[in-house]
């Protein structure tokens, strides 16, 4: 097995999804871990050879684990991952119950602590590897009524930095992936107007096109990398500035 095997969480539909696609035209093998797969069939009757889905909730460790040791059984290696995988659920912080936070944290963050868990052996035994966690700018600037998302998002880019320095002796990089504001079906609640939201297609191409990157973050495109820019340096202006024009678009819609 030559081609390279890229596993991808949470492809189903969005970002992930195109990414996927854009992948499997560029010749690589991609692995899919996601609870739904209605539109990834007919992906996988045109790469029936590169393609493997497998029913995976990635908040249950023992079925990650069985997943990628499927897949080492396959293909024989696992050389990126891409933790995709995400759960948001909008409410403001008075009217959501502690329970729904809680399952934010299974799916956005211990999710991605599984399947980092599940491939690091075989990694490891390689002495190299890509770890790609999606990220999101509220989980640096904050977002009113995304509480829990965003704070998953802003323990990622802890534990990316984390793992970016334990790992590195292992010869595996661990990085953020920030794509731009995305019209897909997680963002909509946000009720931002769509045509200020970028196009998942285009964005899953662009980071598809990076898959190989080892910089510490990587972002889907110019316009991105200058937002990421100024949202690490002034996360609260950035914060209170988006939260102010949402605000304003939807007064004006409403």
């Amino acid at each position: 097995m030559t081609k390279k095997v890229i596993v991808v969480t949470g492809a189903n539909n969005g970002i992930g999804f195109y990414m996927t696609k854009a992948l499997l035209e560029d010749g690589y093998c991609v692995v899919v871990l996601d609870i739904s797969d209605e539109n990834l069939i007919p992906v996988k009757t045109i790469y029936p050879e590169q393609l493997l889905v497998f029913d995976c909730d990635v908040t249950d460790s023992a079925r990650v684990n069985d997943t990628v040791s499927s897949v080492i059984e396959k293909w024989g290696h696992v050389d990126v991952l891409v933790n995709n995988a995400c759960l948001a659920i909008f409410k403001p912080f008075e009217q959501k119950p502690l329970e729904e936070t809680r399952r934010e944290f299974e799916v956005n963050y211990f999710g991605y602590v599984n399947t980092i868990a599940a491939v690091l052996p075989y990694m490891k035994s390689k002495g190299k590897g890509i770890i790609h966690n999606v990220s999101s700018g509220v989980g640096i600037s904050g977002f009113p009524g995304i509480y829990g998302y965003a704070s998953t998002k802003g323990a990622i880019e802890s534990l990316t930095r984390t793992l970016a320095l334990e790992f590195e002796k292992y010869g595996i990089c661990v990085n953020l992936m920030h794509p731009p504001l995305t019209n897909t079906k997680s963002a909509s609640p946000l009720g931002i107007p769509v045509q200020a939201m970028d196009d998942p297609a285009r964005v899953g191409r662009n980071l598809a096109k990076q898959i190989l990157s080892t910089k510490s973050v990587i972002a889907s495109d110019f316009r991105t990398a200058v937002y990421l820019f100024f949202v690490y340096r002034y996360p609260l202006v950035l914060g209170r500035l988006f939260a102010k024009l949402t605000e304003s678009s939807r007064s004006q819609e409403a």
